[in-house]
C-alpha cells in the first residue's frame, strides 16, 4: 500500500526531518531532473522552461534546472509573479511554483501545448481536497514529493496531476491519514482456496431484489460467485418460486414482507450477508432490513435500499450498535447525504471518516477515487475507478465483490477496499466504452487470475 499524508502531516514530517534542508531540496530536484529527462528523451537540443515561485518547490525547481543544464539541456529560469501568459518555443515546462501549502487562485502561464511536469502537486491545486480553480496548473506529469497528498487523487487535483510518481526523498513519515490500495495487495491478501475446501468455506447469502425485479439481485449473486465465492444463496422477497433467476445462486423466493426470520435462521450456515440491491423501499421491506442488519452474527454488506433503510445515521446507530461483527455500508453520494445530512463534500477523506466514527460502521464511499473508512485506522483509498464503471448495475456488482472477500475472510475494511480496486481494474479490461454491467461480472475473475497468480 502506498502512504497518503495530509498537507499538515507533511509540514510535520518536514520539521522534524533530521537530516538538513538543502540535503532533501537536493534529492527533491535530482528526482524532478530523472523525470524530466525521461519525458524529453535525451537532453541535447532540448528546452525547457522552470516556473518557479518563492518557496520550497521553487528551489526544488532550482535544483533540478542546474542538473538537467549538466545533461545538455538548455533551461529557463521563470518567475512565478512575472511568467509570461504564453510560454513557447520549449519542450517541457516544469511547474514548481507553488506546493501543497498554497492557498488561493494562480494563473498558471499557458504552455501552448508543451508538455507539463509538476512538482509535489499542480500548483493552485489544493493539497488536501484536490479542488482547483480553471486557472490551475494541468500537468501531464507529477513528481509527488515523500508521499501522496489527497489533493493528487481527489476532484480536479486527480485529473490536473496527470501520470503520478512518488519519489523517495529520504524523508521519514510519520503514521499517514490513508493508504492507497494495488493489486499487490490482492496478491497478498486474497487467500487461495485449499485443497480440502468445500462449498460452505466462504458461502455468501444474498437478500436482495423484490417482485419482478431481479436484475440486480441476478448482478450480485453472480459477482460474488466470480469473485471467490464457494456457494451463493439468493433470496428475493416476493418473488414467484418458479420465476427466479437462473444461475449458480441458490435462489429462494421470500414473502413478500415479514421474511427477516427466514433469513436470520440462515444466516449462520454462511460466512458473510449482502443485503439491499433492488430490495424496494417500502415501510415492510425497511423494517425487515432494519431487523436482518441488527441479528445478523456475521459480516454484512448494506447497500442500496437498504442504505435507505437505516434511515439518517443516528437511527443507523440504533442497528448498527447492536452488532458485535463488521457492518459494512457503501454510500454513493446521494445515499451519503441522506445517511450523513450532508454531501461528501471535497473533503471526502474527512467525510467518511466522519460517517464512520458516527455510524461505527466502515463506510466505502463510492467514486472514482473510493474512499474506506473505520473509525480509528487509516482510510483505504482505491484509485481504480474510471467512467465505465458510471452505468446501471455496476454498484450491485461491486456489493457481491465485496461480499465474497468478507465471506473468505479477508479483514472487513481491507475486503472492501480491494473489492473497489478489483471492480475498477476490471472494468479496464472491457470497451471503454459501452461496458455492461453483466460484462464486468465476466471481467472480476479475468482481473483476478491475474491478480492471485504466482510469478514464475
Amino acid at each position: 500500500m502506498i502512504p497518503v499524508v495530509t498537507v499538515a502531516q507533511m509540514r510535520a514530517s518536514d520539521a522534524a526531518a533530521t537530516d538538513p534542508i538543502d540535503t532533501l531540496i537536493e534529492r527533491s530536484g535530482a528526482a524532478v531532473a530523472r523525470a524530466a529527462m525521461r519525458m524529453l528523451g535525451g537532453g541535447y537540443g532540448r528546452r525547457v522552461a522552470v516556473v518557479v515561485g518563492p518557496g520550497k518547490n521553487g528551489a526544488d525547481g532550482a535544483v533540478a534546472a542546474v542538473r538537467l543544464r549538466r545533461r545538455g539541456v538548455g533551461v529557463d529560469i521563470v518567475a512565478a509573479a512575472a511568467a509570461p501568459e504564453r510560454l513557447a518555443g520549449y519542450d517541457l515546462v516544469i511547474d514548481a511554483a507553488f506546493g501543497t501549502g498554497f492557498r488561493g487562485e494562480y494563473r498558471a502561464p499557458d504552455p501552448g501545448g508543451t508538455p507539463v511536469l509538476a512538482v509535489d502537486i499542480p500548483s493552485g491545486v489544493h493539497g488536501d481536497t484536490g479542488e482547483a480553480a480553471d486557472s490551475a496548473v494541468r500537468a501531464d506529469a507529477t513528481v509527488v514529493l515523500a508521499a501522496l497528498k489527497p489533493g493528487v487523487l481527489f476532484g480536479e487535483g486527480r485529473e490536473r496531476a496527470g501520470a503520478v510518481e512518488v519519489a523517495d526523498i529520504g524523508l521519514a513519515i510519520g503514521e499517514p491519514s490513508a493508504l492507497v490500495v494495488e493489486t499487490a495487495d490482492v496478491h497478498c491478501h486474497v487467500p487461495r482456496r485449499s485443497p480440502e475446501t468445500h462449498k460452505w468455506a466462504a458461502g455468501v447469502y444474498v437478500v436482495a431484489g423484490s417482485a419482478g425485479m431481479y436484475g440486480a439481485a441476478d448482478l450480485c449473486a453472480r459477482a460474488a460467485l466470480r469473485a471467490g465465492a464457494s456457494t451463493v444463496r439468493l433470496a428475493i422477497p416476493g418473488a414467484s418460486p418458479g420465476d427466479l433467476p437462473i444461475s449458480e445462486a441458490i435462489g429462494v423466493a421470500l414473502p413478500g414482507e415479514g421474511w427477516a426470520d427466514e433469513v436470520l435462521e440462515q444466516a449462520p450456515r454462511f460466512k458473510a450477508l449482502v443485503i439491499g440491491p433492488g430490495l424496494g423501499r417500502s415501510d415492510a421491506t425497511a423494517a425487515d432490513v432494519r431487523r436482518v442488519v441488527a441479528g445478523a452474527d456475521i459480516p454484512v454488506l448494506v447497500d442500496a435500499d437498504a442504505l435507505h433503510a437505516l434511515g439518517k445515521a443516528h437511527d443507523a446507530v440504533g442497528v448498527i450498535s447492536a452488532r458485535s461483527v463488521a457492518t459494512v455500508l457503501t454510500p454513493h453520494d446521494g445515499e451519503f447525504e441522506r445517511l450523513a445530512g450532508t454531501a461528501p463534500g471535497p473533503d471526502r477523506l474527512g467525510a467518511a471518516g466522519r460517517l464512520a466514527s458516527e455510524t461505527g460502521a466502515i463506510v466505502l464511499s463510492k467514486g472514482s477515487t473510493t474512499v474506506v473508512a473505520e473509525k480509528g485506522r487509516p482510510a483505504l483509498i482505491s484509485t481504480s475507478g474510471s467512467s465505465r464503471l458510471a452505468t446501471a448495475g455496476t454498484g450491485d456488482v461491486l456489493a457481491g465483490v465485496i461480499g465474497a472477500f468478507l465471506a473468505m475472510g479477508v479483514e472487513p475494511q481491507l475486503a472492501a477496499a480491494l473489492g473497489a480496486h478489483v471492480h475498477g481494474e476490471a472494468a479496464r479490461l472491457g470497451p471503454a466504452w459501452g461496458l455492461l454491467a453483466g460484462d464486468l461480472v465476466d471481467l472480476v475473475p479475468q482481473f483476478l487470475a491475474g491478480a492471485l497468480a504466482d510469478p514464475r
